[in-house]
């Protein structure tokens, strides 16, 4: 499977990922994360349901907050 991930393109062999089974494979742990799905907020309590399939554009922002 072919997506767009944060502007890059990726390769998967699986078709058809959640956003947390997507998270174990990029090993992307921090806590807080904004997710997209084609320009669309994907809510946490969503992640492990909704779907990326082929063709996706996927985004996934680290939030950082310090001072």
């Amino acid at each position: 499977m072919k997506i767009t991930l944060n502007n890059r393109i990726e390769y998967f062999d699986e078709d058809g990922l959640t956003f947390e089974e997507l998270f174990l494979i990029k090993k992307f742990s921090f806590k807080m994360l904004v997710t997209k799905l084609n320009g669309q907020l994907v809510k946490k309590e969503d992640r492990g349901t909704t779907q990326i399939h082929e063709g996706d554009d996927v985004t996934v922002l680290h939030l950082v907050s310090g001072g």
